[in-house]
């Protein structure tokens, strides 16, 4: 337990019986009364509120949550395999608790799986990802300002510019799911 006064960005709190992570704090004083204006995230639905706690003689529990290096192995229909490569101990998970970021995924990238006593809440995956263009328009030679339509190997559809075609290899930020550069 440890007092709201002490909270910060980072922090996972159990709040109202949820895992909630801070986002945003800012201790606040009006009419001489202290509070905590706090933005949270809740780990287990991906919601955010915001709220206010009491000050300094209001406690909250702080959470332990663990991230492990697992490698995603292969999906099975609805069903997504991960493997801690030190212990090689595997997990699945289901496609709903992962349904961002199994556009971003490939058969051995490393990942992080957040979990919370024996929970798993989530898969942190890199910012950035390579991926191949798998379907898309031809090149339009000289054009550089236009946007087409293009499917990825992940099956992952977005917009790149026209002068990319299949088989090329590309960056896509896996926080918006947009382009960013070539490869």
């Amino acid at each position: 337990m440890i007092s709201t006064n002490e909270l910060k960005n980072g922090n996972v709190i159990e709040y109202d019986g949820q895992l909630c992570q801070i986002i945003e704090f800012q201790h606040v004083l009006q009419n001489k009364v202290s509070y905590v204006r706090v933005k949270m995230k809740n780990l287990r639905t991906g919601t955010t509120t915001e709220t206010a706690l009491k000050g300094s003689e209001s406690k909250v529990k702080l959470c332990f949550i663990d991230r492990t290096d697992m490698q995603y192995l292969y999906n099975s229909g609805d069903t997504y395999t991960f493997m801690d490569t030190e212990t090689y101990e595997q997990i699945e998970l289901p496609e709903t608790q992962i349904k961002w970021e199994k556009n971003f995924l490939l058969e051995g990238q490393m990942v992080k799986i957040v979990s919370y006593e024996s929970e798993v809440l989530t898969v942190n995956i890199p910012d950035k990802v390579e991926l191949v263009i798998t379907e898309t328009s031809p090149a339009i030679k000289g054009d550089a300002t236009g946007r087409k339509k293009a499917t990825l190997e992940t099956g992952y559809e977005l917009n790149v510019p026209v002068f990319l075609s299949e088989g090329e290899k590309i960056v896509v930020s896996t926080i918006d799911g947009t382009y960013v550069s070539r490869a």
